[in-house]
C-alpha cells in the first residue's frame, strides 16, 4: 500500500507539467478562432430604443477588433451613407437621423485574434412637433434662362442660429464649373428662402445639380425639423435677353448677345414708373385678367390681356395691352410694359423663365427688393455674398 502511494505522485506529475506547457503557448492542438470572443460593436443610439433623441448622427463602433463592414438602411428601404474611420474602428453617418423613423443597422467585424462576425441592430427616432419642407425653383428636369437663381422656399420659419448648418447641407455641382454663392431672403410672401446666384450669368448648356443633406436638422422651435434630404438638377438653356429703354418705348431681344428684334410698346407713367434694374423672369402665363386691386389701385380697371410674362411678385409685367392706343408713343402703363398682342406673343416666346429683362432709363428710383420674385441681380457680387449665413 504505501508502495502504491509513493508510485502515484510519479505518474502526475508528467501530465501537469504537459499542462503548463500548453497555457503557456496561447492554447492547445484543439482550440480554435470560435472560442476567441467576437469585438463588441455599440450602435448609438441604442438597440431597441422606442424614441430615439432627434439631431444626432447613427454612430458605429467596435472594441477589440475592427469594422469590415457597415449597412444601414430605414424602414423605406433607403440607404444610409457613412464613412468609416481610418483604423476600422468606428462609422459615421453623413447626416442626422430623420424623424418617426426605423433604422437597421447590419455589420461585420474582424476581431483582434481573427475572428470574424455579423450583428444587427434596430431602433426608432422619436416623431417631430413639426415638419419643414421646401419648394425648389426650377423644378427638377427644367430648362431655364441664363439669369436664373436657385430659389429655395421653406414652409415655416428657418431661425436665425440654424442657417449656416442649413446653408452648408446645401450643395451646388455644375458642369462646367461655376462660381455662386447662397443668400438668405425675405421672399414676398413673407416666408424665409434661400437663393443661389452665379457670380455672372450661367453659360448656355450648364448642367446644375442641387443636393440638400436636410434630413434631421432641426430649422428652429418655429419651423421644425427636416425629414427627408432633396436632390434635383435643371440645365441652363439659350442665352435670351430683353432690354427696355423706357424714353424710347423700346424692348430690344438679345441672342448670345446679338440683336434679334426691337419692337415698341409703353412703360410705366411718371406717376407709376417701371421698376429699374436688372430682372428675372419668374413665370409666364398665355392668357390672364389684370385686376387694379392687387397693385393698390382699387376697382379702376379689369382687363384680359395676353402672353403675360411676370417680372416681379408685386405685378410688374411684360402683356399685350390692346386697349392701349399709345403704344410706342408715350408710356402710360401702371407700370408694366404693354404691347400689341402679336409683340407680347414674340416677347413671351423668346423669353424662358430664367431669362432676364433689364430696364433702363427709368426715373422710378427704388431698387426692387431681392425677395420680389427672383430679383438676385439687383444686387452686386459684393452686396450678394453678404447674405450667405457662412460669411
Amino acid at each position: 500500500m504505501h508502495a502504491a502511494l509513493r508510485r502515484h505522485p510519479a505518474r502526475l506529475i508528467p501530465v501537469l507539467a504537459a499542462a503548463g506547457l500548453l497555457t503557456a503557448c496561447g492554447g492547445g492542438a484543439g482550440s480554435t478562432k470560435a472560442d476567441e470572443p467576437p469585438a463588441k460593436v455599440t450602435v448609438t443610439p441604442a438597440a431597441g430604443s422606442k424614441a430615439a433623441k432627434l439631431g444626432s448622427a447613427i454612430s458605429v463602433r467596435a472594441a477589440g477588433g475592427k469594422l469590415t463592414s457597415v449597412d444601414v438602411k430605414d424602414d423605406k428601404g433607403g440607404t444610409v451613407d457613412g464613412r468609416l474611420s481610418g483604423d476600422g474602428t468606428s462609422w459615421t453617418s453623413d447626416g442626422k437621423v430623420k424623424p418617426a423613423t426605423t433604422y437597421t443597422v447590419r455589420t461585420r467585424t474582424t476581431s483582434d485574434q481573427g475572428r470574424k462576425a455579423a450583428a444587427s441592430s434596430t431602433f426608432t427616432t422619436e416623431k417631430a412637433d413639426k415638419i419643414n419642407k421646401l419648394t425648389n425653383t426650377p423644378g427638377g428636369g427644367q430648362t431655364v434662362g441664363t439669369g436664373m437663381p436657385i430659389s429655395i422656399l421653406f414652409d415655416h420659419p428657418i431661425s436665425q442660429d440654424r442657417r449656416a448648418e442649413i446653408e452648408k447641407a446645401l450643395k451646388v455641382s455644375t458642369q462646367p464649373k461655376v462660381t455662386g454663392a447662397w443668400g438668405w431672403v425675405k421672399d414676398y410672401s413673407g416666408k424665409d428662402r434661400i437663393d443661389w446666384r452665379p457670380k455672372d450669368y450661367w453659360p448656355s448648356g450648364t448642367k446644375v445639380s442641387v443636393k440638400g443633406a436636410l434630413s434631421g436638422i432641426n430649422s428652429g422651435d418655429a419651423g421644425g425639423w427636416f425629414a427627408r434630404d432633396y436632390d434635383f438638377g435643371f440645365t441652363i438653356g439659350a442665352d435670351h435677353k430683353a432690354v427696355i429703354d423706357v424714353p424710347a418705348h423700346r424692348l430690344t431681344m438679345y441672342e448670345n448677345g446679338k440683336n434679334v428684334g426691337s419692337i415698341t410698346g409703353s412703360a410705366g407713367s411718371p406717376q407709376d414708373p417701371t421698376r429699374g434694374g436688372v430682372h428675372t423672369v419668374r413665370s409666364k402665363n398665355a392668357a390672364e385678367t389684370m385686376d387694379s386691386a392687387t397693385i393698390g389701385h382699387g376697382s379702376e380697371w379689369m382687363l384680359d390681356s395676353q402672353w403675360v410674362t411676370h417680372l416681379t411678385a408685386s405685378g410688374t409685367f411684360l402683356h399685350s395691352a390692346p386697349w392701349n392706343k399709345s403704344l410706342g408713343v408715350v408710356n402710360n402703363s401702371h407700370g408694366c410694359f404693354g404691347m400689341t398682342t402679336s409683340d407680347a406673343k414674340k416677347v413671351y416666346d423668346f423669353l424662358s423663365i430664367g431669362s432676364t429683362v433689364e430696364v433702363k432709363g427709368t426715373s422710378n428710383p427704388n431698387k426692387t427688393d431681392v425677395g420680389n420674385g427672383l430679383e438676385v441681380w439687383q444686387e452686386t457680387w459684393q452686396q450678394w455674398q453678404q447674405r450667405s449665413a457662412l460669411k
